[in-house]
C-alpha cells in the first residue's frame, strides 16, 4: 500500500458519507438514488478485492473457442470448476447475499 487511505478505504468513506449524512438531508423523493449511489460505491469497493482476474476469463475464452471439452472428461469437469468460481467471484462483487 502506498499511503493512507488506500481506494478501499476511500470508497468506504464515501458510502458512509451518503448514508449517514446525505440521505437524511436529502429529500424523500431522492433517497432511492442515494442508495443506488451507496449500492454502486459498495459495488467498486468488493470489485477491488476480486478474486479472478480478469487474464484468467480471458484465457478460459480463448481455450473454450478453440476446444470444447467433451462432457466428462477431466478438460470438462476443470472448466466446469473454473466457470463456477468465476461465477462465484462475480457474485460475490455484485451480490453476496446470493452466495
Amino acid at each position: 500500500m502506498l499511503e493512507r487511505p488506500d481506494a478501499g478505504e476511500l470508497i468506504e468513506a464515501a458510502r458512509e458519507t451518503v448514508l449517514n449524512s446525505l440521505l437524511a438531508a436529502l429529500p424523500r423523493e431522492k433517497h432511492y438514488e442515494a442508495r443506488m449511489v451507496a449500492n454502486a460505491l459498495a459495488i467498486a469497493g468488493r470489485s477491488l478485492n476480486a478474486a479472478v482476474p480478469a487474464h484468467d476469463i480471458a484465457r478460459l475464452a480463448s481455450t473454450l473457442r478453440h476446444n470444447s471439452p467433451a462432457p466428462g472428461s477431466a478438460a470438462y469437469a476443470e472448466t466446469r470448476a473454473a466457470l463456477d468460481e468465476i461465477a462465484r467471484a462475480r457474485c460475490a462483487v455484485s451480490a453476496p447475499k446470493a452466495l
